[in-house]
């Protein structure tokens, strides 16, 4: 393990869980399901897997306080603040030079901050076949979600045949990639769906750094290049100060994925949820009722299908022939919204107050 690294991607805005969550305490800083937040189950998930002093977190300026707070149990030299906001693939290339500053041949996983996955066994059981795959292939491994409906709001992989790893004894044998789909309307998400082979892309990634930077250097050399100053750089936090602000936002599959000569896939046999919306956080709360789901004491009558999520100690929620409502309270805030437009939570931040985000 001791070559093993993971960079976790910890920034990201606070607009679909407002006004829970905020600018500088975005989801996966939130206790929404009563017991860790989001980023300490992700750190938490890798015991077994990858040495503590080996977990880096990415994340802005806004969110560093709060992170370091959550991640306490990391190295605080673990902990790095983007200088602007640059897209994944610019953070993906800071976490690749961080990381081969330390072991130029180590093998690296790249995990976002804010997904609630909980069969831990499962996890290791799919991540440790990631690992062998890149450490014994000259492929990019990607994580793959099986579909459960045809979601329009994921990218998706196409899955080809079974790859040829010479040496490679796994229970999960990954797949070669055939190509990255963008995300598709619904009518076309159903016909992946009835073809098969399709996955949705979770954004986990694992490689070895020399695969990795060797793909880089030939589809992204701007990125390419900022690895090598890191690797180079006497300050470190000055170069990244000064670089890291002038890379050009783009995505990682864009950059990299999308054009690496071979790609590799493992479809995932874990649970994962991404947590994207009130909605998804429902599914975890306690129901009363005709289907209200709460994280706290409601009083109800001829309610159903609420969601209340109450965070101010010391208030009680009462409903009385209300459907379909989420309701969210904080000390300084309540939101009250149809369920049918959680997606468009995100789209008040225009009209609020600039203390309230």
């Amino acid at each position: 393990m001791s070559s093993t690294y993971a960079m976790i991607l910890a920034g990201g805005s606070g607009t679909r869980f407002w006004p829970l969550s905020r600018d500088a305490r975005p989801k996966q800083l939130l206790n929404l399901f009563g017991t860790d937040t989001l980023l300490e189950q992700t750190i938490q998930r890798l015991d077994g897997l990858v040495p503590r002093e080996n977990i880096l977190i990415l994340t802005n300026a806004k969110q560093e306080a709060a992170v370091r707070e959550v991640a306490s149990m990391l190295p605080a030299e673990n902990i790095f603040a983007e200088p602007a906001k640059r897209d994944t693939a610019p953070a993906v290339a800071l976490g690749i030079g961080l990381v081969a500053a330390r072991d130029p041949n180590a093998t690296m996983l790249v995990l976002p901050a804010d997904q609630l996955i909980q069969d831990t066994s499962a996890y290791h059981a799919v991540m440790r076949d990631a690992i062998a795959t890149a450490e014994q292939s000259d492929g990019l491994v990607t994580i793959g979600i099986k579909p459960t409906w045809p979601c329009p709001s994921y990218g998706y992989i196409e899955r080809g045949s079974r790859a040829s790893i010479p040496g490679l004894d796994c229970e999960h044998p990954p797949a070669e990639v055939q190509r990255f789909r963008e995300k598709p309307s619904v009518e076309l998400a159903e016909k992946f769906l009835a073809k098969g082979g399709f996955c949705w892309n979770a954004g986990m990634f694992v490689w070895s750094l020399p695969n990795v930077i060797r793909e880089l250097s030939t589809h992204a050399p701007e990125l390419s290049h900022f690895i090598s100053e890191l690797r180079s750089a006497k300050d470190l936090n000055a170069t990244i100060t000064a670089q890291f602000p002038k890379l050009t936002p783009i995505s990682i599959d864009y950059a990299l994925m999308e054009k690496a000569r071979r790609v590799l896939n493992i479809e995932a046999t874990f649970d994962w949820d991404d947590v994207g919306s009130w909605i998804s956080v429902a599914k975890y709360l306690e129901s009363v009722g005709n289907n209200n789901r709460v994280n706290t004491a409601v009083a109800e009558i001829d309610s159903e299908n609420n969601i209340v999520f109450n965070a101010r100690k010391g208030s009680q929620v009462a409903l009385l022939g209300v459907d379909d409502l989420i309701i969210v309270q904080t000390d300084d805030a309540l939101l009250i919204a149809n369920r049918h437009q959680a997606d468009a939570i995100k789209n008040l931040s225009s009209k609020l107050p600039p203390e309230l985000l």
